[in-house]
């Protein structure tokens, strides 16, 4: 199995693609292609980009490719087991789902205006109302989540899960960017923050050369 991801440092549905694999338990090699730099028009049109038009991440275990990030978590989950993934109440799986569905579609602002950089810190950046809208919503949803079904650990529905996953780059983007947070919300990204794959991943994104100006620009 191979998992084709961007810039570590970048790129947010990459992060998420990884922690899905690492999540599964299962074997796979890492590709990292760096996005947009002098040979990406023709990198993105070779045979194990082109299925997604050049869209990272994506799998490929054996003759299927998967990519979007929560089509391939929903695929591990087949593999693996809908459990290791998603919340076992029924409730809980319920208000999970509908988080993970928020976040694939929502918080346009925010992704905008705070782009994922793991390699930087910002102090004194100001939002627009827009992305402190968004920032407000997560918030709301991630209070609720671990309010009604964080006893169990540190993360949204207590152990580690599809909606931990999918909010990791949001994590990021806090960090980067200063956000100030209630109380629960830094205690949970604190606890993304350590979680050892996480550490993996910031770890391995200071380690690269590549840089995407506009993202760079962006984070100052």
């Amino acid at each position: 199995m191979k998992l084709i991801i961007g810039n570590k440092a970048y790129s947010s549905w990459s992060l998420r693609g990884w922690l899905a694999a690492k999540q599964s338990g299962l074997h796979f090699d890492e590709l990292i292609v760096p996005l947009y730099d002098d040979n990406w028009d023709a990198r993105k049109r070779e045979d194990d980009l082109a299925p997604s038009s050049g869209k990272v991440p994506i799998i490929w275990d054996g003759d299927a490719v998967v990519w979007d990030s929560l089509a391939i978590i929903d695929y591990f989950a087949d593999k693996v087991g809908r459990d290791r993934y998603w919340p076992k109440d029924e409730v809980a799986r319920a208000m999970a789902r509908s988080m993970v569905a928020e976040m694939h579609c929502s918080y346009m602002a925010l992704r905008r205006e705070c782009p994922m950089n793991t390699r930087k810190t910002v102090a004194g950046f100001t939002v627009s109302e827009e992305t402190r809208a968004d920032a407000i919503r997560i918030l709301q949803n991630w209070a609720e989540a671990r309010s009604r079904f964080g006893k169990e650990g540190p993360y949204l529905f207590g152990t580690f899960s599809a909606a931990d996953i999918m909010f990791a780059p949001v994590v990021t983007r806090f960090v980067t960017y200063g956000f100030t947070l209630p109380g629960f919300a830094q205690s949970y990204v604190e606890a993304m923050m350590a979680h050892p794959w996480m550490e993996e991943w910031y770890a391995a994104a200071a380690e690269e050369t590549w840089t995407i100006q506009r993202i760079e620009d962006a984070a100052t």
